[in-house]
């Protein structure tokens, strides 16, 4: 079931961070953010355990996407989450929805390519300056690719479904 992350006890939210990301500051080149203080929803089991989680940020024409994980992957969490967010950026009069992820991340770039985003813009050097404020950010991927760059996806917003 997905809830809005407001749903869900600060300390919770927290936690998920630590556990998954190390932490709950993300830096991008859009901004810093502390993902607990963010909007965002949850996918939550049957046993009230949080097996997916997405934030994003309202600004102007874009409804920007900060934070996705998906705990079990291949059952559509992530799928489900995204579409959740796009239909709150359609209630906000959103003009897109927009994604930042980094240039070793191909299951993101693949994941978001999918779902009908697509390459908006490339950010060279964006994690090499993220890094000097945020030094735990690795060098190098597990993947080998060493991360420097983010890339901005994006996705138009369909404001009028009904109107053809």
């Amino acid at each position: 079931m997905i809830i809005p992350r407001s749903d869900i006890a600060d300390a919770e939210i927290q936690q998920f961070f630590e556990t998954y990301w190390g932490s709950s500051k993300m830096i991008v080149s859009s901004g810093e953010y502390d993902c607990t203080m963010l909007d965002g929803y949850a996918y939550i089991d049957d046993d009230e355990q949080i097996r997916g989680l997405i934030t994003y940020t309202l600004r102007g024409p874009a409804c920007e996407i900060i934070s996705l994980d998906a705990l079990d992957e291949g059952i559509g969490i992530g799928t489900r989450l995204v579409e959740r967010v796009e239909r709150r950026a359609v209630d906000d009069h959103c003009e897109h929805v927009r994604v930042i992820t980094t240039n070793d991340n191909t299951h993101a770039l693949l994941f978001y390519q999918k779902k009908g985003f697509r390459f908006h813009r490339i950010v060279t050097g964006a994690v090499d300056d993220a890094r000097k404020r945020k030094p735990t950010i690795p060098l190098i991927a597990s993947n080998g690719i060493p991360i420097q760059d983010e890339i901005i996806l994006r996705k138009g917003v369909d404001t009028n479904p009904g109107v053809r």
